[in-house]
C-alpha cells in the first residue's frame, strides 16, 4: 500500500478494516483513538483541534465510496456531532450491520467515588446500545478528576460496565479512606466538563493514562447526559478575610493537636515564625481551584513542602525548625474538624514526617527557589531588608555589574 501523503490518507489506512469489526462500540473505539492523536498533539484548545479536524477530513473525503471511508465518515460525525460537515454525512450503501448502533446509547446509571480527603473524585457513567447485539456490551465512562490541579486528569472507556462497577465498589467497601455513591447525572456531567475544559486547554497533557484516545468518545457519551441545572461559570472563590483567618487560627491554638506539637505556649521569639508559618498554609491552600484550609492530605502536604514553600517563601532557620511542626498539627487539627477517620490522619501524619528529611534538604540546598525568592533570599542573607527602598536601591546600585 503506497505511504499515507495526507493526514486525511493516514486515518483512511488506519480504518481499512473498520467494517470487518464486531459491533458499534468497537467501531466507536477505534474513531475515538484515531481522534486521540489529534488531540494529543494539539497545541492549545485541544477539543477544537479534534473538531477541527473531523470537519476537514469530512471535507477532504467527500467523495470517498469506499465502505470503510464511508463508515469511518460516520464514526467521526457521530463522535463530534458539533463538527461543521457532521450533520450531512449519510450511511454508505455497503455499510456494516452495526452502523444504525452507533451512538444510539441510553445512560444506564451514574455514581462517583473517591478518597475521604477529597484529592480526587472518579465519576462513572453506564451506557447500553439499543440492540446490544450490533451494538456491543453494556460500558462505562469513567473520568478521574483531580481537585489539587483542577483538571480531568484521566477518562476511560471501557467494559462490561457491571464488572467496572462491580470491581469499583468492592474497592470502596473495603477501604475506610475511600466512598462511593451515586450520583445525580447532571452534577455528573457538569464537574467532568468544567474540569476537562480546563485539561483541553493544557500544553502537556498528564502522561499516563487514557485521556486522549479515549476523550472523542467520552465527551459524545458525557454529551447525553441532562445538562446541569446551573450552566454559569461558577464564581471565584473569596480569600479569607483577615478577621477569617485569625479566628481560624485562635481555634487551632486552643486545639490539642496544636497543644501536642508544643504551639500553644511558644516563646516569644518563636511567636513570629509561629504565625508566618500559618500565614503559609492559608496561603498555599488559597492557591487550589477549590481552596479549603481544612483540606490537608498526604498529596496536598508533599505539594506543600516539598514544591510550593520553596518557590514562594523565603524562610530563615527558625521558619524552618517551625514549619513541619506547624504542618503536622494544622492537618491533624484539620483532618478532625473534617470528621474524617483516625486513620486518615494518621496517614496524613506519617506522610508528613517521612517528608521531613527532603524538605530540610530542599531548604538547605534552595534548588526549587525561584529566581525572584532566591533574589529576596540573597537580599536577607546579606542584611538587606526588602522592604525599605533606599537599602534596596543602594544594594542593586552596589551590584550592577553582577546583575547585568
Amino acid at each position: 500500500m503506497a505511504t499515507p501523503t495526507t493526514p486525511y490518507d493516514a486515518v483512511l489506512r488506519a480504518a481499512r478494516d473498520v467494517t470487518k469489526l464486531d459491533c458499534a462500540l468497537d467501531a466507536e473505539m477505534l474513531g475515538t483513538a484515531l481522534l486521540g492523536s489529534v488531540y494529543a498533539i494539539a497545541e492549545e484548545d485541544r477539543a477544537g483541534a479534534v473538531r477541527d479536524f473531523v470537519s476537514a477530513f469530512l471535507a477532504a473525503t467527500s467523495r470517498r465510496r469506499t465502505a470503510a471511508a464511508t463508515t469511518i465518515r460516520e464514526i467521526f460525525a457521530t463522535l463530534v456531532p458539533e463538527a461543521p460537515g457532521a450533520a450531512t454525512v449519510k450511511r454508505g450503501p455497503q455499510a456494516p450491520s452495526w452502523a444504525d448502533q452507533l451512538g444510539r446509547v441510553r445512560l444506564t446509571g451514574t455514581y462517583a467515588y473517591g478518597d475521604v480527603w477529597g484529592d480526587q473524585t472518579s465519576y462513572l457513567a453506564t451506557f447500553a446500545y439499543d440492540d446490544r447485539d450490533s451494538g456491543g456490551p453494556e460500558h462505562a465512562v469513567v473520568a478521574l478528576v483531580d481537585h489539587n490541579i483542577g483538571i480531568t486528569k484521566d477518562v476511560f472507556v471501557g467494559g462490561p460496565a457491571e464488572r467496572i462497577l462491580e470491581q469499583v465498589r468492592e474497592m470502596c467497601a473495603g477501604d475506610e479512606l475511600t466512598w462511593f455513591r451515586e450520583e445525580d447525572p447532571r452534577r455528573l456531567r457538569g464537574e467532568v466538563a468544567r474540569h476537562l475544559r480546563i485539561t483541553d486547554g493544557l500544553t502537556n497533557l498528564p502522561e499516563e493514562g487514557s485521556l486522549a484516545t479515549d476523550r472523542a468518545l467520552a465527551g459524545a457519551r458525557l454529551a447525553l447526559l441532562p445538562a446541569p441545572a446551573l450552566a454559569a461559570v461558577p464564581a471565584e472563590p473569596e480569600p479569607l478575610s483577615p478577621d477569617e483567618r485569625t479566628q481560624l487560627v485562635r481555634r487551632f491554638l486552643d486545639s490539642s493537636e496544636a497543644a501536642r506539637f508544643g504551639l500553644t505556649h511558644v516563646s516569644e521569639a518563636e511567636l513570629p515564625s509561629l504565625h508566618f508559618c500559618l500565614s503559609l498554609v492559608f496561603d498555599h491552600t488559597a492557591t487550589f481551584p477549590d481552596p479549603d484550609p481544612m483540606r490537608w492530605s498526604p498529596a496536598v502536604a508533599g505539594l506543600f513542602l516539598l514544591d510550593w514553600v520553596h518557590r514562594r517563601a523565603v524562610l530563615d532557620m527558625d521558619d524552618a525548625a517551625m514549619l513541619p511542626r506547624v504542618v503536622r498539627a494544622w492537618a491533624k487539627y484539620a483532618n478532625r474538624q473534617r470528621g474524617l477517620p483516625a486513620t486518615a490522619a494518621e496517614r496524613t501524619d506519617a506522610a508528613i514526617e517521612e517528608m521531613v528529611p527532603e524538605f530540610v534538604r530542599l531548604y538547605t540546598t534552595g534548588e526549587r527557589r525561584s529566581p525572584a525568592t532566591a533574589a529576596v533570599a540573597q537580599l536577607i542573607a546579606e542584611g538587606i531588608d526588602p522592604s525599605d527602598p533606599a537599602a534596596l536601591d543602594a544594594w542593586l546600585e552596589a551590584n550592577r555589574d553582577d546583575l547585568n
